[in-house]
């Protein structure tokens, strides 16, 4: 089925054939078994759920359990496929433990596969990501027969929902080397609708269009992607993020033109390509409107499939919209909706990485109690020989939650409001920056920026203004420093470059034009505009006596100390006291 789809498909209806000719109940089964898994793809929902209770019904028949849990599954498929999502879990959980004890290899796998579907989507992306991971355990190349391929493939889509795009997108390549050793050409639509949704997600977009007309040019049936979920929202949205108008233009027109977008995520995703494409056709109000219409549901957060991602996506394009509206509180209003989203994404990441090593010691404490009954047939060492095989899993799933662990200590070190590394990284950070310095025999500049005046704008405007303009220099921060800059917050209103193999004068000229950009920088607030922004700034370098890395911030903050009682809107910078 997974390794060459259309062949199956034909084997399926042959074996029928000749198993009714020959009252082969068992050969019945199976062919039936196929038959349905085949139509979730490439038939109806409810063909499919008729197929899989007759491939039921026959295994009852002949007493296999195997094939009985593998056609309920199937079945459960057919629910959470057709929106019953609460209803597909309830029927196939109750079959985890006797299928983990009578099924083996890819056939384990489709169980698991098919738990974390259903989980996948009532939202619960915890339980769908652990069971993924187990599901690939059991599928490797050699006993998986193209199934890798199609778990690969499923954890990139829940690791979108997770917010981890450069994972996704390494599970998407792993997915695409293995499908092109097959004749599935509907998981390789799948894969490159997920590789097309990440790099869109990572700004990334035109690097996306060559998959939008690979998808494009599939035919819809089985000799192609098949003829039910289309995506031709997700495709809009991807070239429209690559400013391709027309061709976002027509994915649109054909999205609108299919049955109607009755799943939450396909409605969200369908009015976000309609907001964009009025927005690049300079019709804005239109935009908003698009947008308004949907925001109730996007801001609920107990709707049954829908997704964290496409809520954070819906959010972005208001937020950008209304800011390209002038409307800035309630672009800053989105734009928090944003984060919160995104904090919520972060969180469930963590919480799937815990979840995953919990599932696998309840995986394991089950297959200890079957390798226990085994044991008592076999001799003492194969037992110790799976007893072995069992503590180098666990010993891997203690190494992951280790890195878990390393993870989440990274993500401590971003500032929440402007994305920046925060002053707990730069503390970090800079001494080992100068020690590579001084090593390398090269300087590290060192500066620090505050923005002028920054209080009179909270007192004038208030809070939220003052929130958006940090917002606002730390993206004009980002988009400015070089590669292997840093660039943190380092308090309040102040923010701190570190400049490696760059001397005071050059780091002055580079601090020098950042001012420039940001005086050219307007916002719009209440009618009036708010422009000719300015900062002070203190360089300093390294170069000269073995400061410790206070002694260097100390300088850079007498540089700036300085340039705010010369009046402001100017870089100075200084040089290091003489070694004593």
């Amino acid at each position: 089925m997974h390794a060459d789809a259309p062949t199956a498909g034909r084997l399926a209806e042959q074996a029928l054939a000749l198993a009714l000719k020959n009252a082969d109940g068992p050969a019945e089964a199976w062919a039936r078994l196929v038959r349905g898994y085949h139509r979730l793809n490439f038939g109806t929902l409810a063909d499919a759920a008729d197929e899989l209770c007759r491939a039921r019904a026959c295994f009852d028949a002949q007493s296999d359990r195997a094939g009985h849990i593998l056609a309920v599954a199937g079945f459960a498929r057919t629910l959470w496929r057709g929106g019953r999502y609460r209803e597909a879990i309830d029927t196939v959980l109750p079959l985890r433990d006797e299928g983990l004890r009578v099924l083996r290899h890819a056939q384990r796998s489709v169980l698991l596969n098919t738990i974390a579907g259903c989980y996948s989507a009532n939202g619960d992306s915890e339980r769908a990501f652990a069971y993924m991971y187990e599901a690939l355990r059991d599928a490797g190349p050699a006993h998986g027969h193209g199934l890798d391929a199609v778990l690969h493939c499923n954890l990139s889509n829940e690791l979108l929902q997770l917010g981890d795009f450069e994972e996704a997108l390494r599970q998407v390549e792993q997915g695409l080397g293995r499908s092109a050793r097959m004749n599935n050409p509907f998981l390789r639509s799948v894969l490159l609708i997920n590789r097309i949704i990440c790099l869109t997600e990572m700004g990334r977009a035109a690097e996306a269009l060559d998959d939008v007309q690979a998808v494009l040019a599939l035919a819809p049936d089985e000799s192609g992607r098949g003829g039910n979920a289309k995506h031709f929202e997700t495709l809009a949205i991807a070239a429209l993020a690559a400013d391709d108008g027309p061709l976002g233009e027509r994915l649109l027109a054909l999205a609108e033109a299919s049955p109607g977008a009755g799943l939450p995520d396909e409605r969200l995703e369908r009015v976000v390509a309609q907001a964009l494409l009025a927005h690049q056709q300079q019709r804005l109000p239109h935009a908003l409107q698009a947008l308004a219409d949907e925001r109730t549901l996007a801001a609920d957060d107990g709707v049954a499939g829908l997704s964290l991602r496409v809520r954070c996506q819906f959010f972005h394009c208001a937020s950008v919209l209304h800011e390209s509206a002038g409307e800035t509180r309630q672009a800053l209003a989105d734009l928090r909706q944003w984060q919160s989203l995104h904090l919520q994404q972060a969180q469930r990441a963590s919480r799937a990485r815990y979840q995953a090593a919990a599932l696998h010691t309840e995986l394991l404490r089950l297959q200890h109690r079957l390798e226990e009954n085994d044991a008592r047939r076999r001799d003492t060492e194969r037992a110790r020989a799976a007893l072995a095989e069992a503590n180098s899993r666990l010993a891997r799933r203690v190494d992951e939650a280790q890195a878990l662990q390393e993870a989440l200590r990274r993500q401590a070190t971003r500032d929440a409001l402007t994305g920046l590394f925060n002053r707990r990284h730069l503390d970090d950070t800079l001494p080992q920056l100068l020690a590579q310095a001084r090593r390398a025999a090269e300087p590290l500049a060192l500066a620090l920026i505050d923005l002028d005046h920054f209080k009179s704008v909270n007192d004038r405007f208030g809070h939220d203004v003052g929130d958006q303009l940090l917002v606002a220099f730390g993206r004009l921060l980002a988009r400015s420093v070089r590669a292997g800059d840093i660039a943190c917050r380092y308090g309040g209103e102040e923010f701190c470059l570190l400049l490696p193999a760059t001397g005071g004068l050059a780091a002055q000229r580079l601090v020098d034009g950042l001012l420039q950009r940001w005086r050219r920088e307007a916002f719009e607030l209440d009618g009036l505009t708010l422009q000719g922004l300015s900062f002070s700034a203190g360089v300093v370098d390294s170069d000269g006596p073995a400061l410790e890395p206070a002694a260097l911030l100390r300088a850079a903050d007498q540089a700036l100390l300085m340039a705010k009682q010369l009046g402001r809107n100017r870089v100075l910078q200084t040089a290091l006291p003489a070694a004593a």
